[in-house]
C-alpha cells in the first residue's frame, strides 16, 4: 500500500539527474521505501516548519530532498530541490528556499498558507 504519492520539481529532478546513476537509484529506491512504510529515519519534518525532507545515505554521502505537503491534493508530496549535506545541522537557507517555494506554490495553486 502507498501512504502519498511523490512529484519532483524541476530543481529537484535536476539535482538527482546530476548524481550518480547509483545515487540516483538509491534515492529513488529510499523514496518508495518511505512511500510503503512511512519510516520516519527516511522521510520527516523539519522542527519548526513545514517542510520536511528525504534523507538519503549513500557511500557516506547525505542526500538531502526537501518537500511539503501539497495543500490541494490529499496525501501529495512535493520535492522542492535537493542538496548534498556537508555538515550535521541543516541549511537554514536551504529550508528557507523549501518554504518560499512551497509559499509560491499555494499560491500559484489558489490556496492561502
Amino acid at each position: 500500500m502507498k501512504y502519498f504519492d511523490v512529484e519532483l520539481l524541476k530543481d529537484a529532478k535536476d539535482f538527482v539527474d546530476s548524481l550518480s546513476i547509483k545515487a540516483r537509484n538509491k534515492i529513488y529506491y529510499c523514496i518508495r521505501l518511505a512511500q510503503i512504510t512511512r519510516d520516519a529515519e527516511i522521510f520527516q519534518k523539519l522542527s519548526g516548519t513545514e517542510i520536511w525532507e528525504f534523507r538519503i545515505l549513500h557511500k557516506r554521502i547525505k542526500y538531502r530532498l526537501f518537500s511539503f505537503w501539497d495543500a490541494n491534493r490529499k496525501a501529495f508530496v512535493i520535492c522542492t530541490h535537493g542538496v548534498i549535506k556537508k555538515t550535521d545541522k541543516t541549511p537554514v537557507k536551504e529550508i528557507e528556499k523549501a518554504e518560499n517555494i512551497r509559499k509560491k506554490y499555494n499560491e500559484y495553486h489558489g490556496r492561502s498558507i
